[in-house]
């Protein structure tokens, strides 16, 4: 097993940094820190949390640029979209900090025989398991809510991201948050089965593949302990008869194409109606087309590169097999001769079960385009799939797209008549093969607490 880890720069290929990862022992030592660290914590009155907690947000902000950077050369993301993620974290921070102290308050009810409180009580150690495409966010997104409730938490960053894993440590130590209370492991996927399994670790939750899921979720199930699990998508975004094509153009070209095309949420089945069909697919490939891959760092880029070339060489094969399996290229479908993880925008027809391109998720700037009959069929074509994150629908109706919504569409988050990701008082979570469990929106901050009933009895 290799004792280092080295983080590459996708749209050069050269490496960045080298970093040790950690045994065994140092590991469990990290753990033990962790709690010892919590057990002080816990008892801090929630308003003096909520202050730390906005503190993170005010060094988020102020360490930005720098931030912003290491993330954009260590995953490739455009620099305005990691400028962006920076803010989109600090606001998280800013959202816990007005709200947590009301969502962890006890709760009162008449109960027969004298009074029942409900309190919410921080339980220890929870770890997290995180992927490379939001370097920031997906780190923030668990452990702001899970120290504001009381908790101590551990963080295993994707390999490539290394450094903004150990960045938002330091954040959180400058903005005042108690040392070895958010710790970041560099171990390998052996040591984070032990981690899972340690006495000290009460929690654990995961963003990443559900292949990923399943192996996290049963190592946890086998011990007896709770998971929160995010794994992914394959949004269908559907275009209805009364839709105003303008807007689903534009939102489906932004929607598949942001963070570099691999967002866990980006539209990626677009579900056409008989009638937009054919002037929808060529304004769409149109607008595809035009995208330019650039250089991460200059404004005027469209596209970066993808995170890694491996990553980069697993969407190439799946469009190659929806391709043999009878899918057509409309646009882009081939690894452009340069340096970097580059993969152009890409748009796929002919689109049917069986093949990748419908099946599975296209994690990279590669979009399915498919025709449905009308409004019904474009509804049985979104919601037959394994995944259940997120979604969209493009009507004019709002009535009608919310009621869609609402009642029929077997996902998580849908976004009507525009593309949205996260937002900090919003839940965010799917369904099926998606995962369980909610973040945000005053959601996540109970997922990881002991709910306690207590009886005052007369």
């Amino acid at each position: 097993m290799p004792d280092t880890l080295t983080t590459i720069n996708p749209a050069t290929n050269e490496e960045l940094e080298t970093y040790s990862l950690m045994s065994e022992g140092d590991a469990k030592s990290v753990v033990e820190a962790c709690h010892e660290a919590f057990l002080d914590w816990r008892f801090r009155p929630v308003e003096e949390r909520a202050e730390i907690i906005r503190a993170i947000g005010k060094e988020l902000r102020a360490s930005k640029e720098e931030f912003a950077q290491l993330m954009t050369d260590e995953v490739g993301k455009l620099i305005g979209h990691s400028r962006d993620e920076i803010e989109l974290c600090a606001a998280i921070c800013d959202y816990t900090a007005d709200n947590g102290a009301a969502e962890l308050a006890d709760e009162e009810r008449e109960i027969q025989g004298g009074k029942g409180v409900i309190a919410y009580s921080p339980i220890g150690v929870i770890y997290g398991i995180q992927p490379w495409n939001f370097p920031c966010y997906q780190a923030v997104r668990y452990s702001i809510v899970n120290l504001m409730a009381g908790n101590g938490v551990l963080l295993k960053h994707a390999e490539n991201c290394t450094g903004s894993g150990l960045m938002l440590r330091d954040v959180m130590e400058r903005a005042g948050l108690p040392k070895n209370l958010f710790s970041v492991l560099l171990i390998s996927h052996d040591v984070s089965d032990e981690i899972i399994a340690h006495k000290l670790v009460r929690g654990v939750t995961m963003t990443g593949s559900d292949g990923a899921g399943r192996k996290i979720g049963a190592k946890a199930a086998e011990n007896l302990k709770k998971t929160v699990l995010e794994l992914g998508s394959n949004d269908a975004y559907m275009v209805l008869d009364d839709a105003d094509l303008e807007t689903a153009v534009q939102c489906s070209v932004a929607g598949r194409l942001y963070n570099n095309g691999q967002t866990c949420v980006a539209a990626k089945r677009f579900v056409v109606t008989e009638k937009h069909y054919d002037a929808f697919l060529e304004r769409f490939v149109e607008a595809m087309s035009a995208v330019e891959l650039g250089d991460p760092n200059e404004s005027s880029t469209g596209l970066g590169p993808m995170a890694r070339n491996d990553l980069r060489d697993k969407l190439a094969k799946q469009v190659e097999e929806s391709v043999e399996k009878g899918a057509q290229i409309a646009c882009g479908g081939s690894v452009p001769d340069r340096t970097g993880a580059y993969y152009p925008a890409t748009v796929l027809v002919d689109v049917a079960p069986g093949q990748p391109a419908y099946d599975d998720e296209l994690f990279g700037p590669a979009a399915s385009v498919i025709r449905a009959k009308d409004d019904e069929d474009a509804m049985r074509i979104a919601n037959d799939s394994r995944y259940g994150l997120g979604g969209g629908i493009f009507c004019k109706d709002e009535k009608r797209a919310r009621e869609l919504a609402t009642k029929y569409f077997d996902t998580g988050m849908i976004s009507i008549n525009g593309y949205k990701i996260a937002q900090p008082n919003m839940p965010f979570g799917g369904v099926k093969d998606s995962g369980y469990g909610r973040e945000h929106g005053g959601f996540g901050i109970k997922e990881f607490v002991n709910v306690k009933s207590i009886y005052l009895v007369d």
